[in-house]
Order: C-alpha cells, then sequence, then structure tokens
C-alpha cells in the first residue's frame, strides 16, 4: 500500500475561509466552556485550646487501654486502643470529645500494659527491668529507668533508688554503688555496644532503636509525640513517645535512642516481637533535667 499526501481541496482564499471557520469554532467553543468554580474552603483547624479541650475529654473518659496524642499536620487527635476497648467505651471516648476535634481510632494487638518481669538486668524485690542510661552528676554515677520499675523499690542489685516519678511521668534514678561499672553506652545484645554523647527531643517520623533486657535491640519509627497513655487504675502517663518498635515484660526502663543520641526510657505498650506491637516511651531529656544529670 502507498501512502499519498492529499492534495489541497481548493484555492487559497477557499482556504483562508477553512481558517476563519475554525478560528470562530475554537472561540466559540472557548466562549461555552463555564467559569471554573471555587473549591470550598478547607475546613478550620481545632485551636490548641480545643485540643486541650478534647484531650481533657478523652482522660476524663477514663479507658484504660488508651493512648492519645493531636497530630497538628491533620488536625485530629490520633486514639490507639488496645483488644480490651469495646467499640461501646469508644463511642464513649468520640462522644466526650464532641465536636471540639476530630477523632482518629487506631487498633493495637493485645493490652497495652507496664513492662515488667520477674528475672534479672536490674532488679529489685523479685521483679526485672531494664536500665535506660547510664547518667552522672558531677563524680556521682546514677542510672535512669521507668519510674514504673523504681516505685517498686528502694533497693537495686544496682544500687539505691534516688528519685521516682510514676505515674504523670515514668522515670526513676538509682545511684550506683559502685561507679566504676557505669558504663555510659549502650549494651547492642550482639557483644558491641553503641555510645551516647547527648540526648535529644525526637520527631514524628524518625528512625530509632531499643534496647531491653528481654527482648535485646529491636527498630522502628517514632510515629506520634506527646502521647497520654492510660495504664488503668488512676495510673496515667502524660508527654510519651508512641512509636511502633516492639517491647516485652522487663523491657521498661530500657533505652531507645538513634545514633549516639538518646531519645526515651521504655514505659509500656501492647504486642511482642513476634508479631509486632506499639511502645511507649517517656522522653530522656525531661528526666535528665528533672534530676540534673546527663548522659556521658
Amino acid at each position: 500500500m502507498t501512502f499519498k499526501r492529499f492534495s489541497p481541496l481548493g484555492s487559497v482564499s477557499r482556504r483562508a475561509q477553512l481558517i476563519a471557520a475554525a478560528s470562530g469554532l475554537v472561540t466559540a467553543v472557548a466562549i461555552a466552556v463555564p467559569a471554573a468554580v471555587a473549591a470550598p474552603a478547607p475546613a478550620p483547624q481545632p485551636t490548641a485550646a480545643q485540643f486541650a479541650t478534647a484531650s481533657a475529654a478523652i482522660a476524663e473518659a477514663d479507658v484504660a487501654g488508651t493512648a492519645w496524642y493531636t497530630d497538628k499536620a491533620t488536625g485530629k487527635i490520633v486514639l490507639t486502643v488496645d483488644s480490651t476497648v469495646s467499640n461501646a467505651e469508644i463511642a464513649t471516648i468520640k462522644d466526650s470529645v464532641g465536636d471540639a476535634a476530630g477523632v482518629t481510632v487506631k487498633h493495637t494487638p493485645g493490652k497495652i500494659n507496664k513492662l515488667i518481669a520477674g528475672g534479672e538486668a536490674i532488679t529489685t524485690s523479685g521483679s526485672r527491668c531494664s536500665l535506660g542510661f547510664n547518667v552522672r552528676s558531677g563524680s556521682t554515677y546514677y542510672a535512669v529507668t521507668a519510674g514504673h520499675c523504681t516505685n517498686i523499690g528502694a533497693s537495686w542489685n544496682i544500687g539505691t533508688r534516688a528519685g521516682t516519678s510514676f505515674p504523670t511521668n515514668d522515670y526513676g534514678l538509682i545511684q550506683h554503688s559502685n561507679p566504676a561499672a557505669a558504663d555510659g553506652r549502650v549494651y547492642l545484645y550482639n557483644g558491641s555496644y553503641q555510645d551516647i554523647t547527648s540526648a535529644a527531643n525526637p520527631s514524628v517520623g524518625q528512625s530509632v532503636r531499643r534496647s531491653g533486657s528481654t527482648t535485646g535491640v529491636h527498630s522502628g519509627t517514632v510515629t506520634g509525640l506527646n502521647a497520654t497513655v492510660n495504664y488503668g487504675s488512676g495510673q496515667i502517663v502524660y508527654g510519651m513517645i508512641q512509636t511502633n518498635v516492639c517491647a516485652e515484660p522487663g523491657d521498661s526502663g530500657g533505652a531507645l535512642f538513634a545514633g549516639s543520641t538518646a531519645l526515651g526510657l521504655t514505659s509500656g505498650g501492647s504486642g511482642n516481637c513476634s508479631s509486632g506491637g506499639t511502645t511507649f516511651f517517656q522522653p530522656v531529656v525531661e528526666a535528665l533535667n528533672a534530676y540534673g544529670v546527663s548522659v556521658f
């Protein structure tokens, strides 16, 4: 088959007429297009006061197995509920918040618990927790760990309790009986250690690692900040770091870190390190400031 170029249909004047007609058609079509409809204005985000009111309402509902934080990017409160929280309780929480702020519900497997187990590591009264970070004030050396651990007893296998704060916060301080044994690094459970040279507050999306005496080292990301966690029986803690890092009983008090930066102390969570879970951490900067100590 041969393809041929079509010959012109007429004279130059005829061509001009066709062009003029086409131009008129384009003009007509353009005129016929309806004016663009303005997009609706986005709904205003809740104010800080409205978020505070909504958070207080959730706390007043007092449902154990819940944790929540404000996601300013979406203008909603993110509510994490464990497997013990019923649909009716979720509805109650939503009703208590009302129209002050939207609520996004996320389910986490298992039950949100403080993470304590019998065993060894740092021990007292038959209970085991994990050391967070060794710290110092001048020439005096301490260990920071979870407050729900130091609440258990004053005498520990590494020294004597020097401070404790739980609930509301979740941090505690133990003075080393043998200062020479205080190592400023974090054990990685593979024969090696991570140097810790500073402390900071994390950011959402940051990659982190956790070290604990039950499950060793696990990694994940920060999913929320300033979370409130209701462990039940009036034990509510505030300002927690929420992550998707797993943890299990006995990991409590253990270190959350990113590279050489200390970030937090393991408080509690749900799930396990076989199927995954949600874990909350006490920001370590708050604990260091409270006791006037520093990492080294």
